[in-house]
């Protein structure tokens, strides 16, 4: 583990138990907050203003202790002492890199290599990682709610509506995901790439079936094969006994 020398960014806050420091990841701005500082030791069972009473009719402690008491329900500020002691409280939860020297929280840190996510020689997997995780939630999602067939296909569509823009020469349409996160970009673009390679979803559970195949690989729901008019070639709607082109009785 590789212990901070110095220090994140940080600021005070009071929400009335005592000021706190607030230590801020330097990647992430992620939030990491130490206990309130407060100058006696107060039971939780007793409240402050009660406290602070009790104390003023002391007469070896008197109005000065209590005063101090009050003070720290509003004070903002924190001595040297007081911020050394809060950051030993949530210096556990930094990292800092060799490399680019940030301190940063643990979930922007590789633990494995010692550097952080950006620098780790591990990036490139790290991602990868990432974007599998992401995907298998975002599919935990569509499969509870069963529409991962509909996603699948009309990720089909919108990508093969592309290719074939960009093959007519015309202007290349917009990705419906534009703004979505990478890894969902890549499975689109592996569905563009299914699509013109003659790939189709299945009905049921929209796998991705090769062409030619006549039983979802995942699922084994048949898959309708298109009949054609043996005159004109023409499609034949399904349970259709004659072309609606030219008439010939359909086989």
């Amino acid at each position: 583990m590789t212990a901070p020398t110095r220090m994140p960014r940080y600021n005070f806050s009071n929400d009335g138990m005592g000021p706190y420091a607030i230590f801020f990841c330097d990647r992430c701005s992620r939030e990491y907050r130490s206990n309130p500082s407060i100058t006696q030791t107060v039971k939780d069972s007793v409240t402050r203003g009660a406290l602070g009473g009790f104390l003023r009719n002391v007469p070896i402690v008197g109005n000065a202790a209590a005063n101090q008491l009050e003070n720290d329900r509003y004070r903002t500020s924190m001595s040297a002492e007081e911020l050394q002691s809060a950051w030993g409280q949530v210096s556990q939860y930094f990292r800092e890199c060799p490399t680019c020297h940030q301190i940063v929280c643990i979930p922007d840190f590789d633990e494995v290599t010692g550097f952080c996510n950006d620098d780790s020689p591990r990036a490139a997997e790290v991602e990868a990682a990432k974007a599998q995780q992401a995907a298998a939630a975002l599919k935990g999602v569509a499969d509870a709610f069963g529409i991962s067939g509909a996603i699948s296909r009309g990720m089909a569509r919108a990508q093969a509506n592309a290719v074939a823009q960009q093959t007519a020469g015309g202007p290349p349409t917009a990705p419906p995901a534009s703004g979505m996160p990478p890894e969902m970009r890549a499975a689109m673009v592996a569905g563009a790439m299914n699509a013109a390679e003659g790939m189709a979803p299945c009905a049921n559970c929209g796998t991705m079936l090769s062409a030619g195949a006549k039983f979802c690989a995942n699922c084994g729901t048949p898959v309708a094969q298109a009949r054609q008019c043996a005159n004109c070639g023409a499609e034949l709607a399904a349970g259709a006994k004659f072309c609606a082109n030219c008439g010939t009785p359909a086989a």
